[in-house]
């Protein structure tokens, strides 16, 4: 987003006081952002704010005499390469779909051919309003996107639709919209994540303590540089990062299938997931009784996803995922050199590390080399990750690295 120009309304709604923490986010990516607020926005939210985040003026008026005396509204709607009303009022919904320029924001709307992106931020009932209905149909008709509105806690003490989406997932989906071609262009990437789940009877399972939290962060670090993603996931509680394909499955023998099932014409693929070496010899149709003081169960193996794709006839730039306890480098290695990958990511894990937390570090290992990526956001090292595949993908030749089939690296 860097070096973008954001226009971003704020309309009447208690909501507005996220649009300060969303202008933070913007202005991190890079962005250049000029907030425009109208009269009920000033109830909720002073212009101060956002003049002290974004380093700009705020803009109100269409009566502003310094501003307008060149047609600044004409201008700033020319400036902009996106213009993001958040929150977006049922009044200013209604007013936007009538094409009202009784405002500088909806003036603005008219006189952009900028895309326009809204985010919905109202009461459930005032949502579910079949005028407000009617207005987001045809907006929608229009080419206007609608992002969100979310579900959940309203100001009003009411649960339902109605809220806005929060500040970082509306600067991811603003970044996807204006990602020009990046160095995934075009290219398909299969990506594993999350932990399996290997069934004992109808309600236990053997399973591990992946949140799948690093291979969505990569998920959308590899958006972000412009590839198709396509993101397998064992059973995990989290969204799907913007513009990514999701598939969800639960055992390890449903992840081979779905990975084997979309392999075709994919020039990347990245198995983050903790997939369980070994599922129960033998499912129990019913419920297992606790009768006995001693209960045995037998494992048998799972399939290798990760060895099958490195192995196939047409294969992908293969990257592992390696979570060690000891050892970490050696044991990173021998996984590399065995399984014949192109690259490993490996991090020591157990003891509060790794595992469902929000940050991590990654040694990063293949052929003849090392990176070290050091602590951080998972988010911020799944870019650093993702910039360093496409560096080695880009070394190999890039689509052609399928020539290298069955080589050990």
């Amino acid at each position: 987003m860097r070096g973008k120009h954001i226009i971003l309304g704020v309309t009447g709604g208690i909501a507005a006081y996220k649009s300060a923490e969303l202008v933070r986010r913007l202005v991190e990516r890079g962005a250049e952002v000029q907030v425009v607020m109208t009269a009920s926005a000033r109830e909720f939210i002073g212009p101060t704010t956002f003049q002290a985040l974004s380093g700009r003026p705020v803009r109100d008026s269409l009566w502003d005499s310094a501003a307008e005396a060149a047609m600044g509204h004409i201008e700033l709607a020319r400036w902009a390469d996106v213009v993001l009303v958040a929150p977006a009022s049922a009044d200013f919904l209604a007013r936007l779909t009538h094409g009202r320029a009784d405002d500088l924001l909806a003036t603005l709307c008219l006189a952009t051919d900028a895309p326009i992106v809204v985010a919905p931020a109202m009461n459930r009932l005032m949502w579910a309003n079949a005028a407000t209905q009617a207005n987001v149909a045809t907006l929608r008709s229009r080419g206007v996107r609608l992002l969100g509105p979310g579900s959940g806690a309203q100001a009003c003490g009411e649960v339902g639709e109605g809220r806005m989406l929060e500040p970082q997932e509306l600067a991811d989906h603003l970044a996807m919209l204006l990602v020009d071609s990046g160095p995934l262009s075009g290219r398909k990437i299969v990506i594993t994540a999350g932990p399996t789940r290997e069934a004992i009877d109808p309600v236990r399972f053997v399973t591990n303590r992946s949140s799948g939290k690093m291979g969505f962060a990569v998920a959308q670090a590899l958006r972000e540089a412009d590839a198709e993603v396509v993101l397998i996931s064992g059973p995990v509680h989290l969204p799907t990062p913007p513009g990514v394909r999701r598939i969800d499955v639960e055992s390890a023998a449903q992840m081979a299938d779905a990975v084997q099932a979309e392999l075709a014409g994919t020039a990347i693929f990245i198995g983050t997931a903790a997939v369980a070496d070994y599922r129960p010899e033998v499912f129990a149709e019913k419920k297992i009784k606790k009768t006995q003081q001693r209960l045995e169960l037998a494992l048998a193996r799972t399939p290798d996803i990760l060895a099958g794709v490195a192995a196939s006839a047409d294969r992908p730039f293969v990257v592992g995922f390696a979570a060690e306890t000891d050892a970490v480098e050696r044991h990173a290695r021998e996984k590399l050199v065995r399984k014949k990958l192109d690259m490993i990511a490996a991090n020591e894990v157990g003891a509060c590390k790794a595992f469902d937390c929000e940050d991590n570090s990654l040694l990063v290992l293949w052929d003849n080399g090392r990176a070290e990526l050091p602590h951080s956001p998972k988010l911020e090292l799944a870019r650093a990750l993702v910039r360093l595949i496409i560096e080695r993908w880009q070394a190999q030749g890039g689509d052609a690295v399928g020539e290298h089939a069955g080589q050990t690296r």
